[in-house]
């Protein structure tokens, strides 16, 4: 049974950090594409990164590039998600999510197999 629990979500002022958590069973980080999705009232959702099982290379799209960062340990089966320089338009909730096909690619996001509840990041302006 795959499981994703994200925890670390809250309310930040703009401009400041938060690290999102996921911890993760039933996927191996070598075979799967797993990445971070978020979805904002009345927008689409949206990959917000991606880190490959193949390679371990990593997907960011324009709205987020060097402000996120990705990261696992795979001792600890765990996906982080470091968040810098936080906006009021990246407020909404953040899930962590799971695809078979094991290479991110631009879009991401859009055909994952799995995703935990999520967690609410709000940024205050």
């Amino acid at each position: 049974e795959v499981r994703l629990v994200e925890s670390g979500g809250g309310l930040v002022q703009a401009g400041g950090s938060l690290r999102l958590s996921c911890s993760t069973s039933g996927i191996s980080f070598d075979d799967w594409a797993i990445g971070w999705l978020r979805q904002a009232p009345g927008k689409e959702r949206e990959g917000v990164s991606c880190i490959s099982g193949t390679d371990k290379s990593t997907y960011y799209p324009d709205s987020v590039k060097g402000r996120f960062a990705i990261s696992i340990d795979s001792a600890k089966n765990m996906v982080y998600l470091q968040m810098n320089n936080l906006k009021p338009e990246d407020t909404a909730i953040y899930y962590c999510a799971a695809e078979g096909f094991p290479i991110c690619k631009p879009g991401w996001g859009n055909l994952v197999d799995y995703r935990g509840r999520g967690t609410q990041v709000t940024v205050s302006s």
